[in-house]
């Protein structure tokens, strides 16, 4: 595994890209109207943030291989985690054509295992901003998954109890 990776589902982008970005100490390294990414090497993490979802918080976790090899790396040891696993090639989501693993923790966290293969113009397949367009249909016709395993429902968010632990 070469880098972590965390995605947030963001009520307002702007603001949340200048909150990552000061906390980041850095722009972001992909930037569009409707999706952010740091590729940050300190710490080693892919952090993206999208106004994608119909709720705000967090989207899924993931690893993101650097070649097929580590891909398969992690497939393999997600085999042994007696879960379903949803695979998906060459797949068109968050502005990139990727390889990739999806599974579920026992407490419903979407795992995403990947590997990008290319970067594309639009989100994904279903998902363009501005409904089904050219771009849609291109992504459909390469088989993108966009806006079912791609792009999973926020988490639930902890209850209040947790609040209380971490400001106590």
């Amino acid at each position: 595994m070469k880098r972590f990776h965390v995605h947030v589902a963001v009520s307002d982008l702007k603001q949340s890209t200048q909150f990552y970005s000061a906390m980041f100490g850095m722009q972001p390294t992909v930037q569009k109207d409707d999706y952010a990414k740091w590729m940050l090497d300190d710490p080693r993490v892919n952090f993206a943030i999208s106004e994608r979802a119909n709720a705000s918080g967090l989207n899924h976790l993931g690893f993101q291989a650097d070649s097929d090899e580590e891909l398969e790396e992690i497939h393999a040891r997600l085999q042994t985690a007696d879960t379903a696993i949803t695979a998906e090639k060459g797949a068109n989501c968050c502005y990139a054509k990727s390889d990739k693993y999806w599974v579920q923790d026992p407490s419903g966290i979407p795992w995403e295992s990947f590997r990008s293969l290319d970067t594309i113009p639009f989100y994904g397949e279903n998902s363009h901003k501005g409904g089904a367009g050219a771009e849609n249909a291109t992504a459909a016709s390469e088989g993108g998954a966009c806006g079912t395993s791609c792009c999973p429902a926020p988490v639930a968010k902890a209850a209040t109890t947790a609040k209380a632990c971490c400001n106590g």
